[in-house]
């Protein structure tokens, strides 16, 4: 990077503005993406002309990043936003520490944690070294011609004065811009532009180690225990034999269990003394637990377990897939507990996410004994990301909120539950779709009557007033869909009553027979 050292200030100096340009006194939109594709551009720039290429497995990573970007700006249903920020920037971090080297795919859970730190310790400590080695030159500095330039604005400023007063007369908008840019200069701003200062220089501070780390560290040369162990197996195999076995034993007479209910259902759990919604809520998070500590059990036995021989190797993966499909069916048995859960109660976030997660963790599962099966443990790190990155993906592509609205909506045509107030929580994700919904002629009068209330609930949000935004900063689509849809169906919600305007909101149906409580 010593190369091109003036190229490097103007870029982070120019990203730290824009930094400042898209984000202060501006909520999150379409500024987080374009602010993170122009932090991507420029640093590639600067590596580009100093002579570093990225590694071909490196650029493998801007299609998450592309992908989750994107979902800032077309999903407002909480968890998928958090996903969205989080494997963007996640992207991007594995971007930074591997840009050289291209070899995440085969990075352990210390591989990832350890160019964590390294990428933190860069970013504090490489700007200041570049700093001290990057020491202006005042020879060139004196042979600016200072003089004349001063000499050029001075003449400048009463010119350019001048026509602007001219301008401004003959327009009233460009006069208007002139009055706001004047503002600019008011001394009560003065504490305000120091901070704003502050945040530009320390972006361009961070910014700098980000691209510092990419150009100096980030060449992959030694991964965490690729010559040898990180931990010497010290267990024997007959002691890891006899727990894996033990287990197996277990989970198996659990799975016996379990097989009448698979073919029995609600039926046989009547037998037992529950009833339908009772099974369905209980034991779920505990066989999701059981899940998760059997693939802990699984990859802690696989890395300090001695395997001598092929007999025992053979043995110990054979032992190992058992646990896996035994776990398998027991996902299963807490997928159909959940699914008799949906089936009582309809969708909501808390079923819908671990609906999708059990399919990934069931994957998961199978990736990491196909992988010790074949004896590569080395990718135990990467299948847990792909999985992440599979989980996050799905919940992404099925829009939540709207799939809820969905669902919970028609469901009504087969008689069941439907719960208005839940839908008056969900994001601007849920609007068009229940709009749409509320102009359905097949939908039985009570079901209508609810939708309209929960659409009456979303435009009397104080959210709602900031769902359409001035400034083009801040877009988010699905905001912006929200109002287009509130707009269209306004003129069909006049009979609807809000009778209570204090929080929470009643909503009361046009027959004057049900009210509503806006959830918010």
């Amino acid at each position: 990077m010593q190369k091109h050292t003036n190229l490097v200030w103007i870029v982070v100096l120019v990203l730290g503005w824009g930094f400042d340009f898209l984000f202060w006194g501006k909520p999150v939109g379409i500024n987080f993406p374009i602010y993170l594709t122009a932090c991507l551009l420029g640093g590639t720039l600067l590596l580009l002309a100093n002579g570093l290429m990225p590694a071909f497995k490196s650029l493998w990573l801007i299609v998450p990043f592309v992908f989750f970007a994107i979902i800032t700006v077309v999903r407002q249903e909480p968890l998928t936003m958090f996903l969205g920020y989080t494997f963007t920037l996640v992207s991007l971090g594995l971007l930074t520490v591997t840009y050289l080297g291209g070899r995440w795919t085969r990075y352990s859970l210390f591989d990832y944690c350890r160019n964590f730190f390294l990428l933190i310790s860069s970013i504090l400590a490489l700007p200041i070294n570049f700093i001290r080695q990057t020491k202006p030159n005042i020879s060139s500095v004196r042979r600016l011609p200072l003089k004349p330039v001063a000499h050029g604005v001075l003449i400048a400023i009463p010119v350019v004065v001048f026509f602007a007063i001219l301008l401004a007369a003959g327009d009233l908008v460009f006069k208007q811009q002139i009055i706001n840019f004047f503002k600019l200069f008011d001394a009560s701003r003065i504490p305000e532009y120091i901070l704003r200062l502050i945040i530009i220089l320390f972006w361009a501070y961070v910014l700098t180690g980000v691209f510092l780390h990419a150009a100096l560290k980030s060449k992959d040369e030694k991964l965490v225990g690729e010559d040898k162990p990180i931990i010497k197996r010290f267990l024997g195999f007959t002691e890891a034999a006899i727990v894996l076995g033990s287990v197996s034993l277990l989970f198996l007479l659990f799975v016996i269990v379990q097989f009448r209910y698979f073919f029995g259902g609600e039926v046989n759990i009547g037998v037992e003394g529950y009833t339908y919604s009772e099974y369905a809520r209980s034991g779920f998070s505990e066989l999701i637990t059981v899940a998760f500590f059997s693939l802990l059990m699984i990859l802690g036995l696989g890395t300090i377990t001695r395997r001598e021989s092929d007999r025992q190797k053979r043995i110990y993966s054979g032992l190992s897939v058992g646990i896996v499909a035994l776990v398998i069916v027991i996902l299963v048995s807490a997928y159909q507990r959940l699914m008799l859960a949906i089936d009582w109660h309809g969708f909501s976030r808390l079923r819908l996410y671990p609906r999708v997660f059990l399919i990934w963790v069931g994957i998961l599962f199978v990736a990491v004994i196909v992988l010790e099966i074949i004896h590569r443990e080395r990718y135990f790190a990467f299948a847990m990301l792909v999985a992440a990155l599979g989980f996050a993906v799905s919940i992404s592509a099925i829009n939540v909120d709207s799939s809820i609205v969905r669902h919970n909506v028609y469901r009504t045509l087969e008689g069941k539950h439907f719960n208005v107030n839940y839908l008056t929580s969900l994001s601007a994700d849920a609007v068009p779709e229940l709009a749409q919904a509320f102009m359905d002629p097949s939908l039985p009068a009570a079901t209508h009557d609810g939708v309209g209330a929960a659409l009456l609930c979303y435009i009397h949000y104080d959210e709602y007033e900031n769902y359409s935004t001035p400034d083009w900063r801040s877009f988010n689509y699905p905001r912006w869909k929200a109002v287009e849809a509130l707009n269209s169906v306004q003129e069909h919600l006049q009979d609807y009553r809000v009778k209570d305007r204090g929080i929470p909101i009643q909503v009361e149906t046009p027959d004057h027979k049900i009210q509503y409580q806006c959830d918010k």
